[in-house]
């Protein structure tokens, strides 16, 4: 297979393993969580190198899922005593592990191969040229092999607890009564961020990681109603992503994780605007569209009233209405053009007059019934 190709793989499945539990994160509104364990996470992979003196080592993982699952403790234990917000204890604890992390690869680690660059930044370009043998024969980077058991982990774990995470994260007290463990749930999930974090360092950076990790499920919640197409849309997002950072950096010759990032947040920048019904320009034409519909009660409101009252000739003339209802020329113009149209009103001479509908419209907001019925 081409260097080229193989990059583009393990780009793709390390996207997709990072957006899976990224979706959990995303939806329990602990994004922040997931960013302080990619990189509290660091001083646990340090101390397991220092002790294996291999990178490839599975100790690693191990250490890096019990300092993520410490740093969560630590988080939670901060935020229980009242005294500091679960924001604030987020900011506390990871820049100390980080900190603590980094100060170690550059103590007693500066002259081997993991370095705060690599920590940072990751090294995709070179992740191809680390090979696995067995018995001499080349099975391909080490990288796709470990993101693909990451994968696999994940994929495994979300498929045989989805009930349990999709009911513990939508109503964790209805789960707890239902005999669930809400907490070991949410702990066996940070024990999965530690590793999947862990897994993507050598390939994305511990920085980076966190945006294929936020920005997928983020791009997803603003498409999907339900958690399983939120899953399938996160997983697409991120395979896009990676895909399209591959092909800008290649081109302009930058850092294919910067650029990986930069397209998961481009990515969900353009879903941001045009979402069908979570995009701002759908919320804009959502609040457009209620503007209008009060405004053309108020004026069928007005018309009744006046109707009523037997001063239609002064204060419904079609010229004068802006005058009445405080509106602008324009937008009395556009409201009765659109009243009209709908056949809601109809003018009688220089008078604007009810309809059938209008008056029936009319007659239901004044007595509160926003059906009309």
């Amino acid at each position: 297979m081409p260097i080229g190709a193989e990059i583009l793989l393990i780009a793709v499945v390390t996207a997709v393993a990072a957006a899976l539990p990224g979706c959990f994160l995303v939806l329990r509104r602990v994004s922040l969580v997931g960013d302080a364990i990619s990189h509290a996470i660091l001083p646990g992979i340090v101390v397991a190198f220092f002790i294996t003196d291999d990178l490839s080592s599975p100790l690693l993982l191990v250490a890096a899922a019990a300092t993520g699952v410490l740093t969560v403790a630590l988080i939670e234990a901060l935020h229980r005593t009242g005294l500091v917000a679960e924001d604030a204890a987020v900011g506390l604890v990871f820049p100390a592990m980080f900190s603590l992390g980094v100060i170690l690869i550059s103590r007693y680690a500066s002259g081997v191969h993991l370095d705060t660059d690599v920590v940072l930044l990751g090294d995709l370009a070179f992740a191809p040229f680390d090979r696995l043998a067995v018995a001499g024969v080349d099975l391909g980077p080490t990288s796709l092999w470990t993101m693909g058991g990451v994968l696999a982990l994940n994929l495994t774990f979300v498929a045989l607890l989805y009930k349990e995470l999709k009911l513990a994260t939508v109503d964790p007290g209805l789960a707890s009564l239902l005999g669930f463990s809400p907490g070991l749930l949410h702990h066996a999930l940070m024990c999965l961020v530690s590793i999947t974090a862990v897994g993507a360092f050598s390939a994305v950076g511990s920085v980076l990681v966190v945006a294929l990790m936020i920005a997928p499920p983020a791009t997803a919640y603003l498409l999907a109603d339900r958690l399983s197409a939120m899953l399938l849309l996160s997983a697409a997002a991120a395979a896009g992503s990676a895909a399209l950072g591959e092909r800008v950096a290649v081109t302009l010759d930058v850092s294919i994780a910067g650029a990986m990032a930069g397209a998961a947040g481009l990515v969900f920048a353009v879903t941001f605007l045009v979402a069908p019904r979570r995009g701002l320009l759908a919320q804009a034409r959502r609040r457009a569209r209620q503007r209008l519909d009060f405004r053309l009660r108020m004026l069928l409101v007005h018309l009744l009233q006046h109707e009523t009252l037997g001063d239609a000739d002064r204060e419904c003339r079609t010229l004068e209405l802006h005058r009445h209802l405080r509106w602008s020329p324009s937008a009395t113009s556009r409201v009765a053009r659109v009243a009209e149209e709908r056949g809601l009103v109809s003018p009688m001479g220089p008078l604007l007059t009810l309809a059938p509908d209008g008056r029936r419209l009319a007659e239901a907001a004044v007595v509160g019934d926003p059906t009309g019925n």
